[in-house]
C-alpha cells in the first residue's frame, strides 16, 4: 500500500509521467517518502483509526466545538469552510465518527489513491465528467443515514483583497440536502496555508492559467502544520424544511456561507 506520484500523474497524463525531473520534483512536494511511511506503520489500521494515528504522528491536535449538541440519530450534511484543503476534511472526519460511528467525506478523486481512507471516501472528479461509480456512491451516501461532509466551495480558500476566504459556494449541496431530507450544519475551520499558496495562485490567475496548479502544494502546506493545534466549530443544524422555502438554492448557500464565517472569534 504505497503512493506512488508517478502511477497517479500517469493516470491523468501519461506524456507528463515520462518527465523524471518532474516526476522527482513533485515527490519531494508531495512528501511521498513522509506519506508512504505513515502508510507503513498505520495502513492496516481502520480509515477513522489511521487518520487520528497520522495526525498524531505529524504533531496535530485539535477539537470540535459543539459537536456534543447535535443529536447522534440526525441526518446531517456537514458544510464547511476549506482553508486547508485536506487536513481540514481529516480531522472533522475523526471528530463526526466519534459521534455517530460513521461518515463520509465528498473529495477530489486523486485522494482516492490513499488506501485506507478509500472507504469513508466520496470520490468527485474536478477536472471532467463524473463517471456512474461516483454518482452512485455520492447518491448511496446521501440517501443513508451515514453523516456526510462536503465543502460547498470545490477549493480551498484563497485570498483576494487581503482577506482569507473561501469562493462561492456552490449551491447544489442545498437542493442534496433538500431532496434527501438532510439538516444542514454548518462548520468553521480558523486558518490559512502559506503565503506562497496564496501567491501563486493569484499569479496563476493574473496570468490566464486555468489549471489550478497550486493545489500540488496542498500536500506540502498540510506538513507545514506539523505541531499545530486547531479549533473547529460547529453551529446548530439548519433544517432542511427551512431551505425549502422557494427562495434560489444560491441564495441559501450564501447564507450558509455567512452564517459559517460568523462563527470566527
Amino acid at each position: 500500500m504505497k503512493v506512488d506520484i508517478k502511477k497517479v500523474i500517469g493516470s491523468k497524463s501519461p506524456a507528463l509521467a515520462r518527465l523524471s525531473l518532474l516526476v522527482n520534483y513533485l515527490r519531494r512536494t508531495v512528501h511521498e517518502e513522509e506519506i508512504n511511511r505513515i502508510l507503513d506503520m498505520y495502513g492496516g489500521r481502520p480509515s477513522v483509526e489511521f487518520i487520528r494515528l497520522a495526525l498524531r504522528e505529524m504533531g496535530i491536535t485539535y477539537e470540535a466545538v459543539g459537536l456534543e449538541r447535535l443529536d447522534p440519530a440526525g441526518r446531517y450534511l456537514f458544510a464547511a469552510n476549506h482553508p486547508f484543503g485536506g487536513l481540514d476534511g481529516l480531522m472533522l472526519a475523526e471528530k463526526v465518527a466519534g459521534r455517530f460511528g460513521d461518515v463520509r467525506v465528498v473529495v477530489n478523486d486523486l485522494l482516492m489513491n490513499i488506501g485506507p481512507l478509500r472507504d469513508i471516501f466520496i470520490p468527485v472528479n474536478k477536472h471532467g465528467r463524473q463517471s456512474v461509480g461516483n454518482v452512485r456512491a455520492y447518491n448511496d451516501a446521501m440517501t443513508s443515514d451515514i453523516p456526510v461532509i462536503t465543502f460547498p466551495a470545490g477549493l480551498c480558500s484563497r485570498r483576494r483583497g487581503g482577506m482569507v476566504c473561501d469562493l462561492e459556494w456552490k449551491p447544489s449541496f442545498v437542493r442534496q440536502a433538500i431532496s434527501t431530507q438532510r439538516d444542514v450544519v454548518p462548520v468553521f475551520f480558523d486558518g490559512r496555508l502559506s503565503g506562497f499558496f496564496y501567491r501563486l495562485s493569484n499569479f496563476r490567475r493574473a496570468v490566464g492559467v486555468k489549471a489550478n496548479i497550486e493545489m500540488l502544494y496542498l500536500a506540502d502546506e498540510m506538513f507545514r502544520q506539523r505541531g499545530s493545534h486547531f479549533r473547529i466549530v460547529i453551529g446548530d443544524p439548519v433544517r432542511w424544511q427551512t431551505l425549502d422555502d422557494g427562495r434560489p438554492a444560491r441564495e441559501h448557500a450564501r447564507e450558509l456561507k455567512d452564517m459559517v464565517y460568523g462563527f470566527k472569534e
